[in-house]
């Protein structure tokens, strides 16, 4: 098992192992399309407290059932991916129609009007959140999966991911300033007329941009022989169920899985009170100057996020994933704790010097793991003898959305919690403005610290998933 820093061969990556510029470009139009309607669902939501009404707990609620239902067809649409068997390969059938069909179920989402009961706007949009994501689980999973197999090369890969996640901030440049564009009276009479038209261009934003991939991108494996099973649906859950139980046989998958549920549920639990802190407490209850700031802050945090994700990626051919991942999420760390000085009335945009530390969170998060569960890919190849990359990406998914559930719910809770009430407008307690800090904050701080601790002892190296691919490679020949 291998602990801190790793030391290993630099190798060289052959230039049949790289990926064209082109072929980059299109997966990572469908890694913008993957963050961007998470960006704009994160964004938009908001309207059904602060335009409809409802009570943050119900929005929380909303938030974790659906996630819920995902989380449970995730592996059952990677495992299908894997046994897909098409003239268009295993991933871009799926991938073209969930792209279609989320969009469509987007903009659908937030076509809400004044004037109806709470209850109606819990059941119509939990309803259509609920199609709209397992629509896009069909478009994500067989896509993540893609990415995965695009190259066997250690260094690519995180070229890839790093290309990939260096377009996907795009989203984050944009959706920060939603709530300010839907509560622009010169634009929209108000924010629930403001949702409703962003959801449809966001929408068709969606389909357009998601079936590229399916279009313009390779598989590696798409032409495998087809898979030898019994027939009936009893044996195709026994083969679902067996390989969900040898995925987390897969010691440096579970690792990699716990590391991303802390950081990644970490960031979006405290992310939930951020704006809150930054009218209620920063501005005291002024909703313009407090969307205006956080546009700001989301902005700057993209753009110094496109320069970690560029650093990350090049760190990483230079010292080895697992050292990167050390540092950047330390770095990470320290950006938290200058949130807390940032949030300053007197000085509200003194929380700008959070960002540059900040952009290292999430964006060598989303560079390294991908990279790394494409190498556990091939070590479970090895093992198994079988390519199952949208099984990986599934169970993954499976647990991030089970801890998003969790976090969407617990958020709602702990507002509550804190004493915060819509209704009190600027005058908020001391001891709710507090809280909402604290776990703005602290939970991050938190997660990341254990995330670091168990990243020590992730043990695949650069030496190791050379010497793995050369195993696999002679076994094929054999084969």
């Amino acid at each position: 098992m291998g602990q801190g820093l790793e030391h290993s061969t630099h190798h060289t990556t052959a230039p049949n192992d790289r990926i064209p510029f082109l072929q980059k470009a299109a997966y990572s139009i469908g890694s913008l399309v993957n963050q961007f309607q998470a960006a704009a669902l994160g964004s938009l939501v908001i309207v059904l407290n602060l335009g409809l009404g409802m009570s943050p707990a119900l929005v929380g609620i909303i938030g974790a059932v659906p996630r819920l239902v995902d989380a449970f067809s995730d592996p059952l649409i990677g495992y299908s991916s894997d046994n897909t068997r098409t003239p268009y390969g295993r991933r871009r059938p799926w991938i073209f129609f969930g792209a279609v069909f989320s969009g469509i179920l987007f903009a659908l989402m937030f076509q809400l009007y004044k004037g109806q009961p709470e209850s109606f706007y819990f059941w119509y949009f939990l309803a259509f959140q609920m199609l709209f994501i397992i629509a896009f689980a069909c478009y994500s999973i067989p896509w993540i999966a893609l990415g995965y197999e695009m190259t066997p090369d250690y260094h690519e890969r995180t070229r890839l991911q790093g290309f990939s996640n260096f377009f996907a901030q795009i989203a984050w440049l944009i959706a920060p300033w939603f709530f300010s564009i839907m509560n622009n009276k010169s634009m929209f009479p108000d924010i629930v007329v403001g949702a409703r038209t962003i959801a449809i261009i966001v929408g068709v934003f969606l389909m357009v941009g998601g079936i590229l991939p399916a279009i313009f991108n390779k598989e590696h494996f798409g032409n495998l022989p087809k898979p030898k099973r019994e027939k009936g649906y009893g044996n195709v859950i026994k083969d679902l169920l067996g390989n969900c139980a040898t995925s987390f046989k897969c010691i440096p998958f579970v690792k990699l899985i716990a590391v991303t549920f802390l950081i990644f549920n970490g960031f979006m639990l405290a992310s939930s009170f951020t704006l809150y802190v930054i009218v209620y407490y920063v501005f005291g209850g002024d909703w313009a100057k407090g969307g205006t700031l956080l546009g700001f802050f989301g902005t700057f945090s993209s753009v110094c996020t496109f320069f970690a994700i560029s650093l990350t990626t090049w760190l990483s051919s230079k010292i080895g994933k697992r050292n990167t991942f050390l540092i950047t999420m330390s770095i990470a760390i320290i950006g938290y704790a200058l949130k807390w000085v940032g949030y300053n009335p007197q000085h509200p945009y003194l929380l700008l010097i959070a960002a540059p530390f900040l952009a290292f969170h999430l964006g060598a998060l989303f560079t390294m793991v991908p990279s790394m569960v494409a190498d556990v890919c091939d070590l479970d190849e090895l093992q198994s003898g079988t390519r199952r990359e949208g099984m990986f990406s599934g169970i993954y998914w499976w647990i991030q959305k089970l801890g998003m559930a969790g976090a969407s719910i617990l958020s709602g809770i702990l507002l509550v919690w804190t004493g915060f009430n819509v209704a009190l407008g600027g005058n908020q307690t001391p001891h709710a403005l507090l809280c909402m800090r604290l776990f703005d904050i602290g939970i991050p701080i938190v997660t990341s610290i254990v995330a670091i601790f168990i990243i020590m002892t992730f043990d695949i190296t650069e030496d190791q998933a050379y010497d793995i691919r050369k195993q696999l490679e002679a076994k094929r020949g054999k084969a």
